[in-house]
């Protein structure tokens, strides 16, 4: 198993993932159509053109979604209980069709559950930035982890 336990993060760590993705126009369209967003700034490229930003913008929640899932294989596959939440979400700049996404995670906070001894809460700072390197995407999202077995 590829993830770590709550005891194996260690606060102020900072993981540079090393999976990358080029999102494609596919990417955006299907996520769009399947989570039935029909905001035309995605998916209607005549309607986008005539924007600011001149072409579509990919989905935000695609965008955020990329960003914890490129974390995963890392840091939290098979250890994982449940996702906690997010906060402080923010997308500073857009991503368009073929922009190249990579992502770090600082571990903020790391608790033991003060209910369930098998188990603890880690906080964890999510970062998003395209090909030149600019923030597209960050989060903070706490994760309940299991702790390794006795």
């Amino acid at each position: 198993m590829a993830g770590l336990y709550l005891e194996e993060f260690v606060v102020g760590h900072v993981f540079r993932h090393t999976l990358r993705k080029t999102v494609t126009e596919s990417d955006n369209m299907l996520f769009s159509v399947m989570t039935l967003n029909p905001q035309p700034l995605h998916i209607d490229f005549d309607f986008a053109a005539k924007s600011e930003w001149g072409k579509p913008l990919v989905n935000s929640l695609f965008t955020l979604g990329l960003m914890i899932g490129i974390s995963v294989n890392d840091i939290t596959v098979g250890t994982t209980i449940a996702n906690l939440g997010m906060k402080e979400t923010v997308f500073p700049h857009p991503v368009f069709h073929g922009d190249t996404i990579r992502v770090e995670t600082t571990v903020v906070s790391v608790r033991e559950s003060k209910s369930k001894p098998d188990r603890g809460i880690v906080e964890f700072e999510h970062r998003a930035y395209n090909q030149n390197d600019v923030l597209v995407a960050k989060c903070t999202r706490q994760a309940m982890m299991m702790k390794k077995a006795i």
